[in-house]
């Protein structure tokens, strides 16, 4: 195991369910004392149903969520940063440093811009680049990497198919240089043939550009594919952290079992029902 880039310690997350008058408001503990480490260059699994804090997790370590307790530290060999109390300084520095790629391809791009002024905003509002022309050969380079045609900069998203967005944003979130990428359910929204094209994409970035990727997902299959090392959540609590192809052949917990047990096969003889996971003392409603 690489040294790691994201250390999150004994974390915990809560929201307040509403506002009273009087008296403190329940609270949701989205996150329950969360503890893991991403290493470097790795491509880091984190799956979960919906509603099992994978998201919220995600956003934390990019301080686009409020950590209640614990700390989430960001260590690159050049800045290490205690995500949770960072000044402004030091958290735009962050903001080059992680990047986020969205789930919706369709939503996450603005009509009104083009795709070169998609990919440029970042650095323009960032200050990375000092002309034009530098941010121009700066668009270019990441275009070609994340394999969208050049001739298309001009062009805007609706002239573009599902697969082709998301490589837009892709490149938007990588054109600043980061580390760290959290891809949150980012081929979900794609057809299964595009999922397999964007994600031997991502993993070609990965390579090329030493990057580390969290990528969330509720597809066991996607994950099998891709990521190196996987954590399940249920409920904001970690149920299980394993190497991935040790988790698959010899998943220990029992909601990792009725997870695997979901995932579709074409192979008669190796179906299976899929379980359902009730945790103990909690019976069928």
């Amino acid at each position: 195991m690489a040294e790691p880039l994201i250390k999150v310690d004994d974390v915990s997350i809560l929201f307040p369910l509403g506002r009273r008058l009087i008296g403190q408001p329940p609270m949701l503990r989205a996150i329950d004392h969360v503890s893991l480490e991403i290493p470097k260059g790795s491509f880091y699994g984190l799956v979960g149903e919906s509603g099992s804090g994978k998201t919220t997790l995600g956003r934390a370590m990019l301080r686009a969520a409020p950590i209640t307790e614990g700390t989430i530290r960001y260590n690159d060999g050049e800045v290490d940063y205690d995500i949770g109390s960072i000044g402004k300084a030091e958290l735009r520095d962050y903001r080059r440093r992680a990047q986020l790629i969205f789930q919706d391809p369709y939503a996450a791009l603005s009509p009104r811009m083009t795709v070169r002024d998609i990919i440029a905003e970042p650095l323009e509002v960032m200050g990375l680049t000092k002309t034009r022309a530098e941010t121009d050969a700066r668009v270019r380079e990441i275009a070609a990497k994340c394999r969208l045609n050049l001739e298309h900069l001009r062009r805007y998203p609706h002239a573009f198919s599902g697969g082709q967005r998301q490589r837009i944003s892709i490149a938007r979130a990588l054109v600043t240089g980061p580390k760290f990428v959290v891809a949150d359910e980012s081929v979900a929204a794609l057809d299964v043939s595009i999922q397999a094209d964007i994600l031997n994409l991502l993993k070609t970035l990965q390579r090329d550009l030493d990057l580390t990727f969290l990528f969330i997902s509720h597809d066991l299959s996607v994950v099998a594919h891709v990521c190196d090392f996987v954590t399940v959540l249920y409920h904001g609590k970690i149920m299980e952290q394993a190497p991935t192809r040790q988790l698959f052949a010899d998943p220990q917990h029992e909601y990792t079992k009725c997870l695997l047990s979901a995932i579709p096969s074409l192979d008669p003889d190796n179906r299976q029902r899929a379980r359902v996971y009730r945790p103990e003392g909690e019976t069928a409603g």
